[in-house]
């Protein structure tokens, strides 16, 4: 179970709407979202309706403000809650349908290119647990929420390049 609650100003403040499940439409909740707290559960945040657009990952914690979360903006127009599960696997390879160089990982990875000698994925397979990929080292820049499936390019999982800098684990951290 999960509880998230968005509020319309910093700090806050200001009108707010709860969530423990999954929403693909928020604008009928709230005109602009300016700071967030996470009571339970792990959230993937869209700035678009219906799961698209950029893609936010927050944990349990408190966001006083969208710049806290990486935010482009104060947009936050969907969201969903990100199941756990014990065990994480997943397989990277440097070409597209699961060819060419391939590494497998089970645990959190701050920079790829350090760790495995390329700097572009451009296929995946997760074999369990969820996952948020970063475009870039240090888990910074746009991210990617991966389910338990396979993306044979890396437009399946939405981004617009191969650029592929970290990967990080969905796990309940308290």
């Amino acid at each position: 179970m999960g509880k998230i609650t968005f509020y319309e100003d910093q700090g806050f403040q200001g009108r707010y709407y709860e969530c423990s499940s999954d929403c693909p439409n928020l604008q009928t909740f709230f005109s602009c979202c300016n700071s967030i707290r996470v009571d339970s559960g792990c959230w993937m945040l869209y700035e678009l309706p219906n799961y698209q657009g950029h893609q936010y990952f927050l944990h349990r914690g408190e966001y006083p403000d969208y710049q806290q979360w990486m935010g482009l903006s104060n947009l936050v127009l969907s969201c969903c809650l990100i199941p756990f599960t014990a065990s994480h696997r997943m397989r990277l390879y440097e070409r597209d349908d699961h060819k060419g160089l391939m590494m497998e990982l089970i645990e959190d990875c701050s920079c790829l290119q350090d760790r495995f000698q390329f700097s572009e994925v451009r296929s995946l397979h997760v074999l369990e647990g969820c996952w948020v990929l970063y475009e870039m080292p240090n888990y910074c820049g746009r991210q990617y929420l991966l389910r338990p499936r396979e993306y044979r390019q890396y437009q399946d999982w939405g981004a617009m390049d191969a650029k592929a800098g970290s990967l990080q684990r969905v796990v309940d951290l308290y």
